[in-house]
């Protein structure tokens, strides 16, 4: 534990330095000046926070108030600009007893202040205070470090569950994804089920954050096994709403739930199966330009013990391009839902290829405030036509 006495009077930093050395505290060391202070911490050396070095070995300062060439509360304005420096306590050691003055210095970011002559006993006093309060900050620092790093770790994970593009000759399928914050709560997968068939989930999770990632990496950890057993959209979301009911906790404050939207796609007999739990309806860009509109057969999955959800099916002739996406995509847009809808279905028509740099540009770039914005993702399948397989 290291304390930094600054004065630039020689015979207050004898005093204190013995004052501390009686106390146990003899890692100690001093300066005349709030300059060599500065110089000493690194003020203005260019490090960056990643370094180890941006990490400083001083737990405490005794800043005297009124000094040649700059005072006190200058330099304590000037290591609350510093990063690595702001949470270091200072504090301010005074002949003043101007109330102002004081108000000045705590302003400025001094966490306490004593008066000349130094009285051992306050001195004491006030620097335990300061130093436990120094520990508790430097505790949730280390905290709130780890946590940040398991999140980064956590997204990583989340990111790998996440289906690769796949491009067959009469199937392919790609997505984009951002996330509004490290973990999040939309999630797409796909999976081939042999014969020229293929199975397509996106879902979004209620809410944001750690719990909703959780329940999205459930619902991941069964999709596989559900789908290659169940097949059928009706089934499938059947099959996940009873899982994700299994899930009931207790006194939970917040009714969790996914809204979703399953397909299964037969490229063999231009078919395209599926169910809308509470999605935002998917758009199927015909080759006669007309565009049709996947909308929602039944509730979100989760808020019932059981539901009805009938299959709806949908031919197709040629090729074209199916886009399925979350609410984050159309609520960035100002209007009505109408309005929105009318917007996204405009921007997503044309040529059936996935503009994938395209859409990135335009829907998914840095624009808003991250604690307005929901998360993103739009899934793109383009559909050729082909000859039929016997």
């Amino acid at each position: 534990m290291k304390i930094l006495i600054v004065d630039d009077n020689p015979t207050n930093i004898i005093i204190i330095r013995e004052i501390l050395k009686k106390e146990g505290y003899r890692n100690t060391e001093s300066m005349n000046s709030a300059g060599e202070m500065l110089a000493r911490l690194g003020y203005y050396d260019d490090v960056p926070l990643s370094s180890p070095a941006s990490k400083s070995d001083v737990d405490l300062i005794l800043l005297d108030m009124m000094m040649p060439e700059m005072d006190g509360i200058s330099a304590c304005r000037l290591l609350q600009q510093r990063e690595r420096m702001k949470d270091i306590p200072v504090i301010m050691v005074t002949a003043v007893g101007d109330s102002k003055k004081l108000a000045e210095a705590l302003d400025a970011g001094a966490v306490d202040y004593v008066t000349k002559p130094i009285n051992k006993v306050e001195l004491m006093a006030r620097i335990r205070s300061a130093l436990r309060l120094k520990q508790e900050k430097d505790w949730h620092k280390e905290r709130d470090q780890r946590i940040q790093e398991e999140l980064k770790l956590a997204a990583l994970i989340q990111n790998a569950v996440l289906s690769s593009p796949i491009s067959d000759p009469l199937f392919q399928i790609d997505a984009l994804y951002k996330p509004s914050f490290e973990l999040a709560g939309d999630l797409y997968s796909w999976y081939s089920l042999g014969e020229g068939r293929y199975g397509v989930i996106l879902l979004d999770m209620m809410g944001h954050g750690i719990s909703s990632s959780l329940f999205c990496m459930f619902i991941a950890s069964v999709l596989k096994d559900t789908v290659s057993t169940y097949v059928e959209p009706e089934k499938v979301i059947q099959e996940l709403n009873r899982r994700f009911n299994m899930l009931y906790i207790d006194n939970q404050l917040v009714q969790y739930y996914f809204t979703a939207i399953y397909l299964v796609i037969d490229t063999r007999y231009k078919k395209i199966d599926y169910v809308n739990a509470g999605h935002p309806p998917g758009l199927f860009y015909q080759e006669n330009g007309e565009v049709v509109k996947l909308g929602t057969v039944c509730p979100p999955v989760g808020l019932f013990d059981k539901i009805e959800a009938p299959t709806q099916t949908i031919t197709y002739e040629g090729n074209g391009h199916l886009v399925l996406y979350t609410d984050g995509l159309t609520e960035s847009v100002e209007g009505t839902q109408e309005e929105q809808l009318d917007w996204l279905e405009r921007q997503l028509a044309g040529d059936h290829v996935f503009p994938k740099e395209d859409m990135r540009e335009l829907m998914f770039a840095e624009e808003q405030p991250q604690d307005r914005e929901d998360d993103k993702c739009m899934v793109w399948i383009t559909l050729e036509g082909g000859n039929e397989q016997g």
